[in-house]
C-alpha cells in the first residue's frame, strides 16, 4: 500500500469514528432526553427531574424535586442534588436486576407520623393504590439493592402524635447507609446504619444508631445513641402538655431495642444534665407526674444529673399500646424512684 492510500485509509477510519461518535451522541442525547420523560412520569406529576447522564458505568439524576401534597407540614417529600446509580451489569443478563450501589448526595427528606402512628414517606410513590399499580407490582422484575448511601443530607421528622401541629426534629449532616434490600418481597435482614446532627433550639446533638431490620416480619434489633441533645426539642416526649415544661438541659439516650413477632424489648439508660424548668406553674405544677416543687428540690441535690435506666416492653399489634406513653410513663416513673419523690 502507497503512503497516498495509507493516508486516504487512515482520514475515511477517522471520518468513520467521528461520525460514529456523533450519531452515538446526537443518540444518547434523545435516550437521555427520553429516560428523563420517564422518571418524571414513573416518580408522578409531583416530581421534577433536572438533568440525567448516562455513563458507561452509572446512572447520574441532578437537582431531583418531588413535591409535598396538600396537608403535608413541609414544602418537599424528596430533594436531592445528585443521585448516583450503579447497576451490576453482569446481573444485566439475569432475571434478576442487581444494583451494587444508589449514592444520594446533598438529599433531603421529610417523613411525617400520622395521628394515629401512621408513618408516611413520599406518600406520591409509596401510597399509591391504583389497580395498574397492583398489576405492575405482580409483574416488577425483582431487584437487589446492595446498598444505599445518603451524603450530607438532611432529615425532617414531624410527629403529630405528641403535638398539633406536628412536632418537628429536624437531623443534619446525615451519613447513612442501607444494605442488602431485596425489592418487592423486601425478604432478608436489612443492615442500618446512620450518623447525624440533632438540631436544637439552643444547642445541638448528636444521633447514631446501628443494626438491622426484617422489613417483611418487622423483626429487628437496633441500638440507639443520643449524645448532648437539646431537652427543648424533646420535651414533647417526656411530658403531658399540662405539665410544666423545660426551659433547658441536655439528654443522653442507650438503647437496645429488639422486635420478635411484634413483641418489643428494649432496654435503655436515660442521663438528664442541667436539666431546669420553666417558671410561672406554681407550687402546685407537676414534672413527669412528679410535684413540681419535690422535683427541683431533688435535682438541687444530684450535682445537676439524673441518670436512670428503663426497659420499654409492649406487643406492637396491640392498639392499645402507644410507645410514646410507655416511654413517657416508664422514664417519669424511673425518675421519680432516682430522686425519692
Amino acid at each position: 500500500m502507497t503512503t497516498g492510500k495509507l493516508k486516504r485509509w487512515t482520514l475515511i477510519a477517522a471520518a468513520a469514528i467521528v461520525v460514529i461518535g456523533a450519531v452515538g451522541a446526537v443518540g444518547l442525547h434523545f435516550a437521555t432526553k427520553a429516560l428523563k420523560s420517564q422518571v418524571e412520569q414513573v416518580l408522578g406529576p409531583e416530581s421534577e427531574v433536572g438533568e440525567i447522564a448516562v455513563g458507561w458505568s452509572a446512572i447520574e439524576v441532578h437537582r431531583l424535586r418531588i413535591k409535598a401534597p396538600k396537608g403535608w407540614p413541609a414544602e418537599d417529600t424528596l430533594r436531592a442534588e445528585r443521585i448516583v446509580v450503579a447497576p451490576d451489569l453482569r446481573a444485566l443478563l439475569s432475571a434478576r436486576v442487581r444494583v451494587n450501589r444508589i449514592t444520594v448526595e446533598q438529599g433531603y427528606l421529610s417523613v411525617l407520623r400520622s395521628r394515629e402512628g401512621r408513618l408516611r414517606v413520599v406518600p406520591s410513590l409509596l401510597e399509591k393504590k391504583s389497580k395498574e399499580a397492583g398489576k405492575s407490582d405482580a409483574t416488577a422484575p425483582a431487584v437487589a439493592i446492595g446498598t444505599i448511601e445518603l451524603r450530607d443530607s438532611v432529615l425532617e421528622f414531624f410527629d403529630a402524635t405528641v403535638r398539633q401541629p406536628a412536632h418537628k426534629v429536624r437531623l443534619e449532616q446525615l451519613q447513612a447507609t442501607v444494605e442488602g434490600l431485596q425489592l418487592p418481597e423486601l425478604s432478608g435482614r436489612t443492615q442500618i446504619q446512620l450518623e447525624g446532627v440533632v438540631k436544637g433550639v439552643q444547642r445541638n446533638g448528636t444521633l447514631s444508631i446501628r443494626g438491622w431490620a426484617e422489613l417483611i416480619s418487622k423483626d429487628s434489633e437496633i441500638a440507639t445513641r443520643l449524645r448532648g441533645v437539646d431537652l427543648v426539642v424533646f420535651q414533647p416526649y417526656l411530658i403531658k402538655a399540662s405539665e410544666t415544661g423545660v426551659r433547658r438541659g441536655t439528654l443522653d439516650l442507650e438503647l437496645k431495642s429488639t422486635v420478635r413477632k411484634n413483641a418489643l424489648h428494649a432496654p435503655g439508660t436515660l442521663t438528664l444534665t442541667g436539666l431546669e424548668l420553666a417558671s410561672g406553674e406554681g407550687a402546685f405544677g407537676t414534672f413527669m407526674g412528679m410535684p413540681r416543687q419535690a422535683a427541683l428540690a431533688a435535682l438541687k441535690n444530684r450535682n445537676d444529673q439524673i441518670r436512670m435506666r428503663f426497659t420499654l416492653e409492649g406487643n406492637l399489634n396491640d392498639p392499645k399500646f402507644s410507645l410514646n406513653e410507655s416511654f413517657a410513663r416508664r422514664v417519669g416513673s424511673g425518675i421519680a424512684e432516682t430522686l425519692g419523690v
